[in-house]
């Protein structure tokens, strides 16, 4: 049996062959006899809230549903672009959420599980943005707004962001090394597992002498990616549009 992994899927309207897609792969015999499978974030392109009544949200609670109540435990980390979503879409959906930096024990090696932004330290303009969107006031104000505000918000917010990644370096907005090590060691693990960068790769490296590891999750922009992990073996693997 394998573990799954999942992330940075930006399902959005604007591209419903990667929708279609998505639910397929969870339709998938390897999706319904996995030991669990996880969502690691930015499974859309924007949350406005639970309180969503698009037909998007809905597509996804079926489809996660389905994986529970096939008996697979679904488990979501939400990212940069669904950090809204709360308990009771996750109820609906079957998830069950996780914090950011929660260690799970995944094929027999304690595994720290990550979005992965926090790591992107020397992108100073965004960790300040994430913690201001990040405090329970800011949050409580965004959702006490009528969904069509909400939406006008998240359109703006949207061009703000394709405009700070237009202009800034790409080396900036990886992962920094030192935060990387020094987020493993404390968290007593040598294999962290995130996505958020769109650099699908594994990393092996030493971590204080001992051999290390780190799983980058690729997105879903052009097609699917998949981590599978067994307990001798590691795919990162494509899934390709129908």
């Amino acid at each position: 049996m394998a573990t799954l992994f999942i992330s940075d899927l930006h399902l959005d309207p604007a591209r419903p062959q990667i929708t279609t897609l998505f639910e397929n792969y969870l339709a998938s015999d390897e999706v319904r006899h996995a030991d669990a499978l996880y969502i690691l974030g930015d499974l859309v392109e924007v949350w406005l809230g639970d309180d969503d009544d698009a037909e998007l949200p809905r597509r996804i609670a079926d489809a996660t549903r389905a994986v529970h109540d096939a008996g697979v435990p679904v488990y979501f980390m939400v990212g940069n672009r669904d950090f809204l979503l709360g308990e009771t879409f996750a109820r609906r959906a079957g998830m069950t959420l996780l914090d950011d930096g929660t260690v799970h024990d995944i094929q027999g090696h304690p595994t720290l599980l990550m979005h992965g932004d926090v790591l992107c330290t020397d992108d100073v303009a965004y960790q300040a943005v994430r913690r201001q969107v990040r405090t329970p006031q800011w949050q409580a104000q965004v959702l006490s707004m009528p969904l069509e505000a909400r939406r006008a918000l998240a359109t703006q917010a949207r061009e703000d962001s394709r405009k700070h990644t237009g202009s800034t370096m790409e080396s900036i907005m990886d992962v920094n090394a030192a935060a990387v090590a020094d987020t493993m060691r404390k968290a007593g693990v040598m294999r962290l597992i995130h996505g958020h960068t769109h650099r699908p790769a594994v990393h092996a490296f030493e971590l204080d002498g001992q051999p290390a590891e780190r799983i980058v999750l690729g997105d879903w922009y052009e097609h699917g990616s998949v981590l599978r992990l067994t307990a001798d073996d590691v795919v990162l693997r494509g899934l390709a549009i129908a």
